[in-house]
């Protein structure tokens, strides 16, 4: 049975395996190596950081980031979902995805963020499926491997 539940500074080794498996597949992120725990902490809000289990063993996370310092966006953030290689396929990006909405609303964000690459398909269905729309194109935004990556900005406003 897959749980969902808060993250624990010892769930990092798994949370960082799978953001590395992740960046691996070349679109999911312009990172080009998993964080390590101060980098990771320090850029995702404590109280919205998720992880998936499945018999007690992590397979999956989500977690807002920041958007801005400035205090006109305390209430938009940025959503990461990673799921581990493995695990794909059963929804557990859409129930880790799906928590992290109503958490961050009860954490009072008004607007969440994902930009994804247009190839991660599943990724854009998933966060549709979650309420969020495409606002955007941001064409040739970051170079990977000497090529430039465009990136579809996605938003979902609280209904709260």
């Amino acid at each position: 049975m897959i749980k969902v539940r808060p993250f624990y500074k010892d769930d990092w080794p798994w949370v960082q395996e799978i953001y590395q498996q992740g960046i691996d597949t070349k679109n999911a992120t312009f990172q080009q190596k998993a964080k390590d725990w101060a980098e990771w902490n320090n850029s995702v809000f404590e109280q919205c950081r998720l992880v998936a289990t499945e018999d007690n063993t992590i397979v999956g996370w989500a977690a807002l980031s920041p958007v801005s310092n400035r205090r006109v966006y305390a209430g938009v953030a940025e959503v990461s979902v990673y799921v581990s290689n493995a695990s794909q396929g059963k929804g557990i990006g859409k129930l880790l995805l799906s928590t992290l909405v109503a958490k961050s609303e009860k954490a009072g964000f008004w607007t969440l963020q994902a930009g994804i690459f247009p190839e991660n398909i599943v990724s854009i269905e998933l966060h549709k499926k979650c309420g969020f729309r495409v606002v955007g194109v941001r064409k040739g935004i970051g170079q990977m491997d000497g090529k430039w990556r465009d990136v579809l900005l996605l938003e979902r406003r609280s209904n709260i």
